[in-house]
């Protein structure tokens, strides 16, 4: 029979694991009942929010940067480096994370951290930068990250405008002369797990104004100065797919950098050497906190299970929670889903005790999986 050897290419759980973690927890959950088995641990990403740990994990250099953070104050922001690819993740610069709790400056917030965190990777002398987008506190449309890399926004007196999407209602010019020169030559890849449009009933003000604070009227002034915005910079450009992404950065990538959007997850699967390690699988195991109809829509379990599929390798999956019916999960990919709430339906105690609990799925799998 042919030698097991298992890969690991899971999420994290949000709030209680990242993404080496549950790699760890099922790797030793695995190992209890197959002893000596052959384990490969890949964590992944799908360009949100712990997007630099997986590249890290895979072997890319840490590296930090002092930016501007969403409101202003200086933050201490990660990024990865490998040769001349950099991961940037928006997060790190712009995201929720640096938000004090409950407080939220949904037309104020900056993305200009985010400017500067990519000036740090082409410092670095990074040609090929990967950039995340995801897990934003802002919806500037990106304006704050093309000041801080060289661009202007003027009103009409000639005076910047002030930071945050707001303030864009009063744009009256936008110079883009200034930018650094650097980027013509950087191939930059937009990452990103949502293709929503930049203003519109689909557009960031409206489909996620309301998690960085933003009030129905701030959702009204933030769709109607982006769309403002857009007609001084380039208005077809708002509709591609991506420009919504992270409050509107994907839109200022893609408008002023030359950016290039693909789905995150795939994007993450090339960078992290997904392929090869697949080909060296005779199971695969991936997973994120909660598998649930956002799951199946570019989230990172979903792109390992389809490549996994395509390779004809077969997938299973671990959660936090399922929402996902059985035909679903099959769909898309996963034969079977191991849920900690099956082992733990208290939610609270099923988060604080999530290592453990993972430990007990893993266990799960090898006996279902792997003949232990």
């Amino acid at each position: 029979m042919e030698t097991a050897r298992v890969l690991v290419a899971a999420d994290k759980f949000k709030g209680s694991l990242t993404a080496v973690q549950v790699a760890e927890r099922v790797t030793a959950g695995l190992r209890r009942v197959v002893p000596g088995l052959e384990v490969e641990t890949l964590p992944v990403a799908d360009g949100g929010d712990g997007t630099v740990a997986a590249a890290v994990a895979a072997g890319f250099e840490r590296r930090e940067a002092r930016v501007t953070g969403p409101l202003g104050d200086p933050v201490t922001a990660a990024y990865a480096l490998r040769g001349t690819t950099a991961v940037v993740e928006m997060a790190e610069a712009s995201g929720l994370q640096h938000l004090p709790d409950g407080v939220f400056a949904p037309l104020t917030a900056t993305t200009h951290g985010s400017g500067e965190l990519l000036k740090a990777a082409l410092e670095a002398g990074a040609t090929t930068i990967v950039f995340g987008v995801g897990g934003s506190a802002t919806t500037d449309g990106g304006a704050g990250m093309l000041t801080a890399l060289g661009a202007r926004f003027l009103d009409a007196g000639g005076k910047p405008v002030g930071p945050g999407g707001g303030p864009l209602a009063e744009l009256a010019e936008a110079d883009l002369s200034g930018l650094d020169p650097r980027l013509k030559d950087v191939d930059l890849v937009l990452a990103s797990d949502v293709d929503n449009p930049l203003t519109g009933p689909k557009g960031a003000p409206e489909v996620y104004g309301r998690q960085k604070g933003a009030s129905e009227d701030d959702i009204a002034v933030l769709d109607a100065a982006l769309t403002h915005y857009a007609s001084v910079l380039g208005p077809e450009t708002a509709e591609l797919p991506g420009a919504g992404a992270a409050g509107g950065i994907g839109y200022g990538a893609l408008v002023a950098l030359g950016a290039r959007f693909r789905p995150g997850i795939e994007v993450m699967l090339d960078v992290l050497g997904f392929a090869p390690a697949l080909d060296r699988a005779t199971l695969v195991i991936t997973g994120e906190g909660s598998l649930d109809e956002q799951t199946l829509h570019g989230k990172a379990p979903a792109g390992v299970a389809a490549a996994a599929r395509a390779a004809g390798i077969e997938t299973v999956a671990v959660c936090g929670r399922l929402a996902l019916s059985q035909e679903a999960l099959e769909r898309a990919g996963i034969r079977r889903a191991y849920a900690l709430a099956d082992l733990e339906p208290d939610a609270a105690v099923s988060m604080a005790e999530a290592g453990p609990l993972l430990e007990r799925a893993a266990e799960s799998i090898a006996r279902d999986f792997l003949h232990g």
